[in-house]
């Protein structure tokens, strides 16, 4: 099975045959008698008719049509809809994670959420503080489904199972063939491979060769590589035993912290704000060359850098990263939380897992579909073919640090790449902007 070049986003038209054929056993919207039509989350034919609304941000792998991103080879909406004629699913996809963290505690208390809320793994821990305003989920239909710490993570004291996991974000290095060949460096997959593993000084002596021999900044900006840095530490802003917020004091991040405002300070970081206007442009344009890469980000660099000639190096610095991985949750006050557990059990459940993984790289979090042959097989061809299944299937298990999450988290990491861009846009010096940010930290409480 193989990924197709498009203009838009990530496809199979090359290998939708195969992917098919792999997917067969497991039930398909032309295959009723298939396991998809048995799986937790069809309601039947002979219900009431019913509306559900569905809200998640960025892509999801899910339907096309909501999240912006061209032709998926699945549509995972409509194949429910024609599972359960019953069902109609409204989807509503945010443009940010942030946006759908704001309307996510707006409205969790006073309601108007949506009958299934998706939550990022990074505001997991605010969410789970008000776990007894989500439905529990826990069925022995999803028992053993995902990864141990992805269930973990979403369980609160009192054992309730509060969301069902998406995808896991292990990362590997993404970078511009073109764009690394000109500055006179090997842009082979080997090569490339070979410079990147090993420390983060590895990764930052490539982006000062490519600096100095073009004049660019080697990676889009240094909030994109704090990510990757702060999770490869167990605790890096907040004490486990307390929440306490240990971040002004943890000589580890301020070490990440003088690294990378050194680094924008010798050019290798472009500054480009992840998710803006100019951060597309520049994927499109070789404005940059490389970026640390979830399986989840393919989608979107083929999405912004059409015509582009990307690879992806087998490796990345320090070991492994996750980076990413989302939940789905039935808030306890909608009209429909039966029927809603009923849907995020679905899109969950190994086989539309795979499919996701298939639309835009999604990468499963559960071993049952990681492991399938239809994600093994996978190849890329925008990435020149790059074996995908195989290569984000070693990043994942590189991965050895979960770092610890609080209630804080999330608010500390934004006030860090706040102070990081202010840097990189030259605002203030790397002082000041340190400055600025133990206030903001000492706000938060």
């Amino acid at each position: 099975m193989s990924f197709s070049r498009r203009k838009t986003t990530l496809g199979f038209a090359a290998g939708a045959a195969t992917l098919a054929l792999a997917l067969a056993g497991c039930g398909n919207s032309s295959d009723p008698e298939g396991s998809s039509s048995a799986a937790p989350g069809e309601t039947g034919s002979n219900d009431e008719p019913i509306t559900l609304t569905l809200a998640t941000f960025n892509q999801f792998g899910y339907s096309s049509e909501s999240e912006g991103g061209g032709d998926y080879m699945y549509d995972l909406i409509a194949e429910y809809e024609e599972l359960n004629p019953n069902v109609d699913v409204v989807y509503n996809v945010a443009d940010t994670s942030n946006t759908a963290r704001e309307n996510f505690f707006t409205k969790l208390g006073p309601g108007g959420l949506a009958d299934v809320e998706a939550i990022e793994v990074d505001w997991l821990p605010e969410a789970m503080q008000y776990s007894d305003l989500l439905a529990d989920l826990t069925s022995p239909d999803v028992d053993g489904r995902w990864l141990q710490w992805k269930t973990d993570a979403a369980t609160d004291k009192d054992g309730r199972l509060i969301g069902y996991g998406t995808d896991i974000g292990p990362e590997a290095i993404c970078y511009n063939v073109d764009a690394i060949e000109a500055a006179g460096m090997d842009a082979s997959r080997e090569a490339m491979t070979a410079a990147i593993d090993g420390d983060w000084d590895n990764f930052f002596a490539l982006g000062k060769q490519y600096s100095d021999a073009t004049g660019k900044g080697f990676y889009e900006e240094n909030a994109a590589v704090l990510q990757a840095m702060i999770g490869q530490l167990e605790a890096p802003y907040e004490d486990p035993a307390t929440d306490e917020i240990i971040a002004l004091t943890n000589p580890e991040v301020k070490e990440i912290y003088d690294t990378l405002t050194a680094a924008s300070d010798a050019g290798i970081s472009a500054g480009l704000q992840q998710w803006g206007d100019d951060w597309a442009a520049g994927m499109a344009n070789g404005d940059f060359a490389a970026m640390p890469c979830p399986s989840w980000m393919l989608g979107v660099i083929a999405g912004n850098a059409p015509e582009g000639n990307w690879d992806i190096a087998d490796a990345f610095p320090n070991g492994g990263g996750n980076w990413g991985g989302s939940y789905l949750t039935v808030p306890a006050n909608g009209e429909n939380v039966e029927a809603a557990t009923a849907l995020a059990a679905w899109l969950t459940a190994p086989e539309q897992q795979a499919k996701a993984f298939a639309n835009v790289g999604a990468f499963p979090s559960q071993p049952e579909a990681s492991e399938s042959e239809a994600v093994q097989a996978a190849t890329n061809e925008f990435f020149n073919d790059a074996p995908i299944g195989q290569i984000f299937t070693t990043r994942a298990a590189a991965v050895t640090v979960a770092p610890y999450k609080g209630p804080h988290y999330f608010q500390v990491n934004d006030a860090m790449v706040n102070a990081l861009r202010r840097v990189d846009e030259g605002t203030m010096s790397a002082a000041d902007s340190w400055a600025q940010f133990e206030a903001d930290v000492q706000a938060i409480g």
